[in-house]
């Protein structure tokens, strides 16, 4: 499917790099925390990283790997591409984050090469069958804008970049259900969580749509604690559906994700990518992504958008819609 890329869908993909950039610092403030009042979330110092408001933790600067990738080689599905955000995976475990998931740095620790990842993954989750973390799910928001519409690959994708550090196939189907929702909201404008669920083994199909079903059903503050890769995207979802009707949905939906409480920054981080990709990056508050910054070091909100609309023309220069993007954030 050739997608035309039009002012809409374009604001749209920034808005799912954005959005979970944004999802991810509002949430920093408040990691690992008890639930909270939604109406008094607020950009704060993050209380694990001890970074300054506006400061993305693990989950962005994970994202901006992949995203970087998909920028400089128009591509993701590639060993190439694989390889390539294997490694920025390891530079920015090397460069020493202030807040890194236990299964996550595992990984990286054994790892010496990009190349390696997948196969130590395979290894650490042996020595821990069950374990089934978002730290994959909270990076995937980038993952489709360079293969927008192309759902074979899209698949194909979501699976490998979660593979290179979560090798349980929980993870696996959830960044699968995460892309393809992010991929036809930013073509359509449309939300539909459901599209990807035959995209799943048949195995499984049945128990992704009740767990969709019960986000759907059940309050957000039903969905903690959150670590698990089910829990954080039946979270994410439930917030989402629990402000769909508010004056101002993504500041509603994030403020409510944050408020659940626990893996807050995750949790805001997935439902921001998502609620992002539909409203588009001009739906999210000023204020919230002019003071986002994090690793690499120097990055901003500006860098966030530069990347995604390279992503999204599978890395070719577009310098006069590049530039109108930028003026039109960076205002």
């Amino acid at each position: 499917m050739t997608v035309i890329v039009s002012e809409e869908v374009l604001d749209r993909a920034i808005g799912a790099v954005l959005g979970g950039a944004v999802g991810d610092a509002l949430g920093a403030g408040y990691e690992f925390g008890p639930a909270v009042d939604p109406a008094t979330v607020t950009m704060r110092q993050g209380t694990a990283t001890g970074e300054p408001a506006g400061h993305w933790t693990d989950d962005t600067a994970m994202a901006i790997a992949i995203l970087d990738t998909a920028a400089a080689l128009g591509t993701l599905d590639s060993s190439d591409a694989t390889t390539m955000v294997g490694e920025r995976f390891l530079e920015w475990s090397r460069s020493s984050p202030s807040d890194i998931g236990v299964h996550t740095r595992t990984v990286l620790r054994r790892a010496q090469r990009g190349e390696d990842l997948i196969d130590v993954a395979i290894e650490v989750q042996a020595l821990n069958p069950t374990s089934a973390g978002n730290g994959s799910l909270m990076r995937t928001g980038p993952v489709a804008l360079t293969h927008l519409g192309d759902r074979d690959a899209l698949v194909s994708v979501a699976r490998s970049m979660s593979s290179l550090t979560h090798a349980n196939e929980l993870c696996g189907d959830a960044c699968v259900l995460w892309t393809l929702a992010i991929d036809h909201a930013v073509r359509t404008g449309v939300l539909a969580p459901r599209v990807g669920l035959d995209a799943l083994p048949d195995a499984r199909r049945a128990q992704w749509s009740l767990l969709l079903d019960e986000a759907e059903r059940l309050p957000p503050a039903s969905f903690t604690p959150n670590g698990y890769v089910v829990t954080a995207l039946q979270a994410a979802w439930s917030a989402i559906v629990q402000a769909r009707d508010a004056p101002a949905p993504f500041e509603a939906t994030l403020r409510c994700a944050v408020s659940i409480g626990d893996d807050t920054d995750t949790v805001a981080a997935i439902a921001g990518s998502l609620i992002g990709a539909l409203h588009g990056g001009a739906a999210i508050p000023r204020a919230w992504r002019q003071g986002l910054a994090g690793w690499p070091s120097g990055y901003r909100d500006v860098d966030l958008v530069r990347l995604a609309v390279r992503a999204v023309h599978r890395g070719r220069g577009d310098d006069e819609q590049w530039s109108r993007a930028v003026s039109f954030y960076d205002t």
